[in-house]
């Protein structure tokens, strides 16, 4: 399973979460490049020493979000995850740019040397803050195929936090799942319905049984929950590693410890 062979386990994989500050033409956009990546490369070292299984990059800070993602994105965005793969040249990396910018992401992937992507709006539609999400899984496959990046893997959240799904009422999360895997997911992503928001356990345990491909948690996971969520295969982690538990603020390192320490135990 490619899961396995780039995590090195199956379950309970931790992957913590690097918000890129906001990047140059964006409103919030104030610091220079030199300065944002720097914070960026300081966060991955952070989670390194901390024992971190894997790291996600993502450019949240980029409020509000579009779908016409700019050129200038992308390249401040390889330049971010380029120099983050040279301080963890060992650790599974990925990426994801907001808002759906999901080839752009697969692009950066394959410049910067990352192991995967996180993909919104795969499978089926849905209003999200930014306006009306399509399904984007043919196209994206085919944009990997055609730029030879097919060992990027790709993560597709599903029934996404921050949206409304009631165009899609009548579809279970089973069978959104189960979709999602007929067009080639390579990992599932469940989410509660915002950042840092918990998950539902028993969507967890009932994706879990009806799909072949990892599942993971994506938001919500803390230190005194971690315990509903082992049996996900991976859990992405932002908010709870961030000082006072907010995902706009920095790392705080003995937070991951703390958290890697008492996984590490229950993995055993």
């Amino acid at each position: 399973m490619k899961f396995l062979d780039l995590f090195g386990r199956l379950k309970s994989v931790v992957i913590g979460m690097i918000h890129v500050k906001a990047l140059p033409g964006t409103p919030m956009g104030c610091m220079k490049m030199s300065q944002i990546t720097e914070e960026a490369c300081r966060e991955a070292e952070m989670y390194r020493e901390a024992g971190i299984d894997g790291l996600i990059i993502e450019n949240m800070h980029d409020v509000p979000y579009c779908f016409s993602v700019g050129p200038e994105v992308c390249a401040c965005m390889t330049a971010v995850c380029a120099a983050v793969r040279g301080v963890c040249p060992r650790l599974p990396l990925g990426v994801q740019i907001l808002s759906s910018a999901n080839q752009q992401a697969m692009a950066v992937a394959l410049a910067s040397g990352l192991d995967f992507i996180r993909a919104e709006g795969f499978v089926f539609s849905h209003v999200a803050d930014e306006g009306l999400l399509n399904a984007c899984a043919g196209d994206l496959l085919r944009y990997r195929k055609q730029i030879g990046a097919e060992r990027v893997q790709i993560f597709t959240d599903i029934k996404k936090k921050h949206s409304s799904h009631a165009l899609t009422s009548d579809v279970s999360i089973e069978e959104t799942a189960r979709s999602a895997e007929f067009f080639l997911s390579d990992g599932l992503i469940i989410t509660g319905v915002a950042t840092g928001a918990q998950a539902d356990p028993q969507e967890l345990r009932e994706v879990s049984q009806c799909v072949k491909i990892p599942v993971l948690i994506g938001s919500g996971v803390t230190f005194d929950n971690m315990e509903r969520y082992l049996d996900a295969n991976g859990m992405i982690i932002g908010s709870h590693f961030k000082e006072g538990g907010h995902w706009a603020n920095a790392v705080d390192p003995e937070l991951v410890k703390r958290f890697m320490g008492k996984i590490r135990g229950l993995r055993e």
